[in-house]
């Protein structure tokens, strides 16, 4: 009941973009938008146009029937957060440019790009978009172009970027969680930890043609959806998040198990980089 309750909310704030004539189309996404939200789940609004919106306009939005309000944030995406004044809902609206939108699709449906980490978390973001708005169709089309099957050359490409940089290049992630190390700089230490697992889970979610999901509930969406794994993946990803927090434990072993254990797992599955 909460969820559906999440889901009026979300739909009410949709009408009140809608009715701004340069907005083209509102989603819904997060986890209210795949039916797996809890107690601590926001509302999650994309709000798509053609050119920026009045900031009177985004205030007037944001501040109907809100708590707290917070405008023209800038952290991530542009957008506003504020709390539903009548549910005590957190709603987290951000702002897209349609040109932006359909260019991080082309990018790794159209060029195959990779990033380090993460590369495939806007196609996921539309893929699972719910629509609550959507004015001439637009949004539709995104998400038909969104359905597409994983290209296997995005595979190879995400996983020649980031795998490589694990624990084979001159500079990879492993030398510099090391250096950091022996120099007793745990905020540096924990920093390069974050890069590493950013890389690792981009590597597992592409060799199993998965779109990455984003940042939480990793470990668990792996061992849901990604058959090839390395079989003690979760007590070694704990392990070394472990290590990275006491100064006396070995996290470059904990990293180097990770790494090695996917090394393996890769040439078993025929994926490794050519390189190697």
């Amino acid at each position: 009941m909460r969820s559906d309750e999440r889901l009026r909310v979300a739909e009410e704030i949709a009408q009140r973009y809608a009715a701004l004539p340069e907005v083209e189309a509102v989603a819904l996404a997060g986890s209210l938008s795949i039916d797996s939200s809890d107690e601590k789940s926001d509302i999650d609004l994309y709000v798509y146009s053609g050119r920026e919106l009045p900031m009177d306009d985004r205030a007037r939005i944001a501040l109907t029937n809100s708590v707290k309000p917070e405008l023209g944030n800038t952290f991530f995406e542009p957008g506003e957060e504020w709390i539903d004044a009548s549910s005590c809902f957190r709603v987290d609206v951000m702002f897209r440019r349609m040109n932006w939108i359909e260019e991080q699709l082309e990018r790794v449906l159209g060029r195959y790009e990779a990033s380090m980490g993460y590369s495939t978390c806007f196609w996921y973001n539309i893929r699972n978009s719910q629509p609550l708005f959507d004015r001439n169709g637009w949004f539709a089309g995104l998400r038909r172009r969104a359905r597409e099957s994983y290209p296997v050359e995005l595979q190879r490409s995400i996983i020649a970027k980031n795998f490589p940089f694990l624990h084979r290049s001159q500079s990879c992630y492993l030398h510099q969680i090391d250096v950091a190390r022996k120099r007793g700089d745990l905020v540096s230490v924990s920093h390069r930890v974050a890069a590493f697992l950013a890389s690792y889970f981009d590597v597992l979610f592409a060799l199993n043609a998965q779109l990455h999901p984003g940042e939480k509930r990793l470990v668990s969406l792996v061992e849901k959806l990604c058959d090839k794994r390395p079989s003690h993946m979760r007590e070694d990803v704990e392990a070394l998040i472990c290590a990275a927090c006491s100064p006396g434990a070995d996290v470059v072993k904990a990293a180097a198990k990770l790494a090695d254990e996917l090394e393996q797992l890769l040439i078993r599955e025929h994926m490794l980089p050519i390189w190697n």
